[in-house]
């Protein structure tokens, strides 16, 4: 088991090294660079905590995938992670905010991390919206299906799956939530929540349109193409919409773009070492609602995005909902096999 998490225990010692220098270069003391290098790792593990259902998903996506793409997922993939979504999409969105240039939004950003943090907390409404509606249609398409046979809340899931017949449900669905939130906030934050929404909406949409357009046509390729590239694209999509609440949640902890980056990248690399994991194991099989809970997970979580523009809800419990749903999938999917092995 140890081999599959080398390449992230190589990763962390990297970035631990990166934190170390960084925490120098800044404070120029001993016990300034240790609280830089306590803030890395807390970050990381926080990552781990509130991703597994992340981890979850991603399996059920790379299992279809093809080796190579796996491979690049975790390569390639990783950059995007820790240099897209934790360096470059906060420092986008501040430019947008603040009206600023590339250059000057970095210059914002180091000299400036307070004035940096206030702007990136100032855009949450916007952040919420566009991740609470991406993640909600990627669990609602998994509970609105018709052809779903394995049920973990049977009661619920067989009645959603019905509803499936309906193929633009889910976007109504989305968009009956992001009015209702949106009458609880003022004119200005409620009309950046259903923009944000509707640019969410229009992200899935693209991903399913490109997953479409590459369906495999005659031949190896077309099936080679569409499970490495669309699955590479979704699961890149996936996990930035993931990781939108831990990187505005991190500035808690420390307001240098930098050092949230390493600690949430350390995070992002355990997280795909563990869905490869997953995959070469065999555990999505084994374990049969365990893919169920983890969609429980996100759904719970594209709620709390969403209410969390109005509400502050910590990160504390938006962990601990994703753990406890996971945890119990695991469970039913234990006695289960206790119940086949029985018969």
């Amino acid at each position: 088991m140890f081999s599959y998490f080398k390449g992230a225990f190589g990763f962390t010692a990297v970035c631990l090294a990166l934190a170390a220098w960084l925490g120098w270069a800044t404070t120029g003391s001993v016990s300034g660079t240790f609280g830089v290098l306590w803030i890395v790792l807390v970050l990381g593990v926080l990552e781990v905590s509130l991703s597994f259902d992340n981890a979850v998903v991603n399996a059920t996506v790379l299992g279809g995938m093809d080796l190579v793409w796996r491979k690049r997922f975790l390569t390639w993939g990783i950059g995007i992670a820790v240099f897209g979504m934790r360096i470059v999409f906060p420092l986008a969105i501040v430019a947008v905010a603040a009206g600023l240039g590339p250059i000057d939004t970095v210059k914002l950003a180091v000299g400036h991390p307070a004035e940096y943090e206030r702007i990136i907390t100032d855009a949450h409404v916007g952040i919420s919206g566009f991740g609470g509606a991406f993640l909600a249609m990627v669990a609602l398409k998994f509970f609105f299906d018709s052809d779903k046979q394995v049920h973990w809340i049977g009661v619920i899931e067989k009645r959603l799956a019905k509803l499936g017949a309906v193929d633009t449900l889910a976007i109504g669905v989305v968009l009956l939530a992001l009015y209702g939130m949106s009458r609880l906030l003022p004119d200005d934050d409620a009309g950046t929540l259903i923009v944000a929404g509707i640019f969410g909406l229009l992200a899935f949409i693209l991903v399913e349109a490109i997953n479409a357009l590459l369906e495999p046509g005659e031949g190896v390729t077309g099936t080679v193409v569409r499970s490495g590239l669309a699955g590479f694209l979704y699961l890149n999509m996936l996990d930035s919409a993931f990781s939108f609440d831990g990187v505005i949640g991190a500035f808690a902890l420390s307001n240098n773009v930098f050092v949230i980056a390493l600690g949430l990248g350390i995070g992002a690399m355990f997280v795909r070492s563990m869905t490869i994991l997953l995959v070469d194991r065999g555990t999505l099989a084994d374990y049969r609602y365990l893919e169920h809970g983890a969609f429980w997970a996100i759904l719970a979580l594209a709620g709390i995005m969403l209410a969390s523009a109005r509400y502050d809800v910590p990160e504390a419990v938006t962990g601990l909902i994703g753990a406890v749903l996971i945890a119990l999938s695991l469970w039913a999917s234990v006695r289960y096999n206790r119940r086949l092995k029985a018969d």
